[in-house]
């Protein structure tokens, strides 16, 4: 079977990838079929069985035009600099090209080691994957950039992790899986000319309006670092954190990926982490936005020698940059919030958004219900959000700034204007995300007892995440405040 997979960074980057084989897969099992984004993509697989699809994206039977290979990356993880890791357990087979002629990159996750293993077995478990498809879902579903999950194969093994555990693969599928890191390890090495073909070979790829400028690549900086801007601003808005910004996980196409220890947060706390591993809260959702900044110094490192001849003008370019990320994050951050209010961003408008921010951390509400029901607040059916709150007084003294402001925007139109508002506001704020206590539910229950039942229903629930379902009411509801308090992630590896 062929899927008419490409491969330019394959044949344009030949010392940036090493190549790669699938193991075999003793009993492949399809877990899950993204119908979907393969309809989206084109792909000739619409009358394809089950079987012909585990068969494919465990790794058995390779598409005949795919070229597997692991791709070379490095990577400063919590700070740290890695000279060398890569695709330890990836391999990219190939890029798809659609109709509207977007390309895709299309890889398998846990279908064994490669020379990048670094000592690990290169597999991957069926929590982890499954992991994958529902973030990567719910980010898609939300508006938010993000790779995404096309299938998860079980390979009919057991890999040791805390435990035996079943092993699986996912099949990926992603803009591109060009990161900081793999700008980093030609740059750490001294490779300038490596540096600037990848650079080259990423302005063609995701900004070919910049191809032959002279300051392309300058050019190129700043739009990554204004798409990772929007990205981590959208992330914080539906209280997403993404547990390990390492600058192996970043991606210069602005896309979401790598999903190990990832959580939405639940009440909300500007130091909220997730990872078993952050001890010291580097990752913490407040932090995201500063962090991105430090990623992209990394970026901005290795481009130097292409900003400008002059090694102060590079520089002053690079900061100039870097100032913008700054300016673009902090207003996007802030217009969305404002968005999520239901008011314009106007004169008085901050103040009572740091007012509603500081409510919600005294009390610990949860992030995503009160955005939510505030919108009810806004037809004057305030209910739901006064059960959030213990400070009931702060609550309603706040409500009453809130009513007031919105009157003055209103005018004389009165009840439709609460009406618009109250719509537009429940278009941004989302009934319901993963919440963290039904992802473990449904990820245990698949991989212990092979039970696909709550991660379907969860999936349907974050794939729909805007409207008012009955059917869909107990995937809104937060878990306890002990659970939450206690929640942690892992990386899966």
């Amino acid at each position: 079977m062929r899927l008419g997979l490409e491969h330019s960074y394959a044949q344009e980057l030949p010392d940036f990838h090493v190549p790669a084989q699938p193991s075999c897969a003793p009993q492949p099992r399809l877990l899950f079929w993204n119908r979907e984004l393969s309809r989206g993509l084109g792909l000739p697989l619409t009358q394809a069985s089950e079987e012909v699809l585990a068969e494919l994206f465990s790794g058995n039977a390779l598409p005949e035009d795919a070229r597997p290979i692991a791709q070379a990356y490095a990577g400063h993880q919590f700070g740290h600099f890695s000279p060398q890791l890569g695709d330890g357990r990836v391999m990219l087979l190939g890029e798809i090209v659609d109709e509207s002629g977007r390309r895709f990159d299309l890889s398998l996750k846990g279908s064994g080691r490669t020379a990048f293993a670094r000592g690990g077995d290169g597999k991957a478990a069926v929590g982890p994957m499954l992991r994958e498809v529902l973030i990567g879902e719910a980010l898609h579903a939300l508006g938010i950039p993000t790779t995404r999950a096309l299938a998860v194969v079980a390979t009919g093994q057991t890999i040791w992790r805390e435990g035996p555990v079943p092993a699986a693969v996912l099949a990926r599928v992603a803009s591109s899986h060009i990161r900081v890191g793999t700008f980093e390890y030609f740059s750490s090495r001294g490779h300038a000319e490596k540096v600037r073909q990848l650079s080259e070979h990423a302005i063609a790829r995701h900004f070919p309006d910049l191809i032959g400028r002279e300051d392309r690549h300058a050019r190129f900086l700043r739009a990554v670092a204004l798409g990772q801007a929007d990205l981590v601003a959208r992330w914080m808005n539906v209280g997403f954190v993404h547990g390990v910004m390492n600058t192996d996980n970043m991606a210069v196409s602005g896309e979401s990926i790598d999903f190990g220890p990832c959580a939405f947060m639940e009440g909300y706390d500007p130091a909220t982490v997730f990872s078993s591993i952050d001890h010291g809260g580097r990752y913490a959702y407040a932090n995201q936005g500063p962090v991105a900044r430090w990623n992209l110094v990394r970026l901005a490192e290795a481009l130097l020698p292409f900003l400008s001849p002059d090694p102060e003008a590079a520089v002053a370019v690079a900061n100039g940059i870097l100032e913008d990320f700054t300016n673009r994050f902090e207003q996007a951050l802030q217009m969305e919030r404002f968005s999520k209010l239901g008011l314009p961003g106007t004169a008085g408008d901050a103040e009572l958004l740091e007012d509603w921010l500081e409510l919600l951390r005294i009390g610990r509400v949860d992030w995503t219900s009160a955005w939510r029901f505030l919108a009810d607040a806004a037809l004057g059916h305030p209910q739901r959000l006064q059960v959030l709150f213990e400070d009931q007084a702060g609550l309603e003294a706040w409500l009453l700034r809130w009513r007031r402001r919105c009157l003055a925007i209103d005018g004389t139109s009165g009840d439709a204007s609460a009406t618009a508002r109250a719509a537009a506001m429940r278009r941004v704020n989302p009934a319901r995300i993963p919440r963290n206590h039904l992802v473990e539910e449904a990820l245990s229950t698949a991989s212990e007892r092979g039970d696909l039942g709550p991660f379907l229903h969860l999936l349907e629930a974050v794939r729909d995440p805007f409207s008012e379902r009955p059917d869909l009411e107990r995937f809104a509801e937060p878990a306890p405040p002990e659970v939450t308090a206690r929640y942690r992630t892992f990386c899966g590896t």
